[in-house]
């Protein structure tokens, strides 16, 4: 699994040299080896790319995004069905059941209400971090109370300020925007690694999206994404978003996440970097899916300040 993130901003000639990267700027040049790279981003309408290269970054199961006018990520090149039996997962996945799907969005939703309310406290928001843990701990099967929802209303709020909505044009709503698009094409590329067809979600099922397996497996990530933002700029800029703000944003692929305890073989929770941990939730969703692992066998992040309610979300609940 690549292990390096690189983000072109400036206009570039891209090849493949001898299985590598080569990124021409300037009369210059430099290479990475495809094998280290997880994501390429490319971020200037003067980039130049030659097949050879996105064919060799498919085969290498690289994630290639493409940002769109307002330099957001709008596109993702993923590997082709490079499972060895992608046939054997997708069947198993379309015949997945209502009930284990209920049950694991109801695990999903839990973390990520868990995780917000982690950061919540971390930013001396108490009174809104109680109530998201106690609606983590109530989210039912399939969550039919959209906690969801309600949890997102306290939290955007309490963690930026009371009239922050995430429709506004200002720089942590861009912010936030970017981080999620990388990780929710890191997510994709590794689903289509496991074999999975990522348009076939627990929860999202759109018609119009072709990731909502990705979106589901995203929610519990988000916290994450927003507490590097903030780590970064505590105080909002009053500007766009620059090129390296966005090389910040993608290194939070290699930043350091703890995954919970029941989703690792040996009952133990451990410390990864995100993109590792990702690798361990879509390796879980494989053995759910492929031998009937139980629900809690899903491998999810654990914000610092969560780990005390682990054991409660990892329970059966209603």
């Amino acid at each position: 699994m690549g292990w390096r993130s690189v983000v072109i901003a400036n206009p570039a000639a891209l090849t493949l040299e001898d299985r590598a990267l080569a990124v021409a700027q300037e009369g210059k040049t430099a290479r990475v080896m495809l094998e280290d790279i997880s994501v390429l981003v490319l971020d200037h309408p003067q980039i130049s790319l030659t097949a050879p290269l996105l064919s060799a970054c498919a085969e290498a199961q690289v994630a290639v995004l493409t940002v769109n006018a307002s330099h957001l990520p709008n596109g993702v090149l993923l590997p082709y069905l490079p499972h060895s039996r992608a046939l054997k997962v997708m069947t198993a996945q379309l015949a997945m059941g209502q009930p284990a799907r209920k049950r694991l969005w109801q695990r999903i939703v839990r973390f990520k209400i868990g995780n917000q309310a982690a950061l919540l406290a971390r930013s001396a928001r108490h009174d809104e971090a109680r109530l998201l843990r106690q609606l983590a701990r109530d989210v039912r099967s399939g969550d039919p109370d959209n906690f969801e929802a309600q949890a997102a209303q306290v939290y955007f709020r309490g963690l930026f300020n009371p009239h922050f909505h995430r429709n506004q044009a200002r720089f942590h709503n861009a912010a936030l925007n970017y981080g999620y698009a990388v990780v929710r094409a890191a997510i994709a590329r590794t689903l289509t690694g496991y074999g999975f067809l990522p348009a076939f979600g627990l929860f999202h099922h759109s018609e119009q999206n072709a990731f909502n397996l990705a979106d589901d497996l995203i929610e519990p990530y988000r916290p994450l994404v927003d507490a590097g933002v903030l780590a970064h700029y505590p105080q909002e800029p009053e500007r766009d978003l620059e090129p390296a703000d966005k090389g910040r944003l993608v290194a939070l692929l290699h930043g350091d996440v703890t995954l919970s305890s029941h989703g690792n073989s040996n009952d133990e929770g451990g410390c990864c970097t995100l993109l590792a941990a990702i690798e361990a939730t879509v390796s879980g969703l494989s053995g759910i899916v492929m031998q009937g692992a139980a629900h809690d066998r899903l491998a999810l992040p654990v914000m610092e300040g969560a780990l005390a309610m682990a054991d409660d979300l990892d329970g059966d609940g209603p």
